[in-house]
């Protein structure tokens, strides 16, 4: 059921209409923008329009060669985990996920893949995306599927630990949470540490 829905044209042109103008209202990627976590590609078709240059970061190789053929070059799609970014340090002007960090098996996960992300980000860049809260059609959903749902009480606290600044977090009544993030422009510096006298 999960996967019929999220590959339907229904959710492709609810991410289209709605989704997505909410969740990236105010946001600029910038020109060189990674997406985590496609899937069927509905966020993605989205994201094309909004970037110059796209890179899909896809973690199940089926779907990844899907979305690859079904993109016919339009952008880049990768067979790679979140945690564990195949990018070099500073590739990308922009980050986003959207409707998959529930999917990564663990907060700890999740965490990682946050610090994933600041990494591959040009420092002053933007970390965005949206998710979904609980509701019983979620969960039902997810019948025998990953289902690791973020607080987004808890989410700036989460991002700040992985090093973003500016960080706002919006939930609706919609049942979901938007997030956006920025890496700072320069380097956190320690403390300084005077010597005991």
């Amino acid at each position: 059921m999960h996967q019929w829905l999220c590959s339907s044209a229904r959710w492709a042109g609810a991410v289209e209409r709605q989704f997505l103008p909410w969740a990236l209202a105010g946001v600029e990627l910038g020109d060189e923008v990674l997406e985590i976590g496609p899937g069927y590609g509905a966020t993605t078709r989205v994201l094309l329009e909004r970037t110059a240059a796209l890179t899909a970061l896809e973690t199940d190789a089926a779907l990844a060669g899907r979305l690859a053929r079904q993109l016919d070059g339009r952008a880049r799609v990768v067979h790679g985990d979140g945690t564990a970014m195949p990018f070099a340090d500073g590739s990308f002007t922009g980050v986003s996920c959207f409707a998959m960090l529930h999917h990564v098996p663990s907060p700890a996960l999740q965490d990682r893949l946050f610090v994933e992300a600041l990494r591959v980000l040009r420092p002053g860049g933007i970390f965005a995306g949206a998710d979904s809260m609980p509701s019983l059609g979620l969960r039902l959903l997810h019948v025998l599927d990953t289902m690791v749902l973020v607080d987004p009480a808890t989410l700036p606290q989460r991002l700040a630990a992985a090093g973003f600044v500016d960080i706002a977090v919006e939930a609706t009544p919609r049942r979901a949470f938007k997030f956006r993030a920025r890496k700072p422009t320069r380097p956190a510096t320690a403390a300084l540490e005077w010597p005991d006298s």
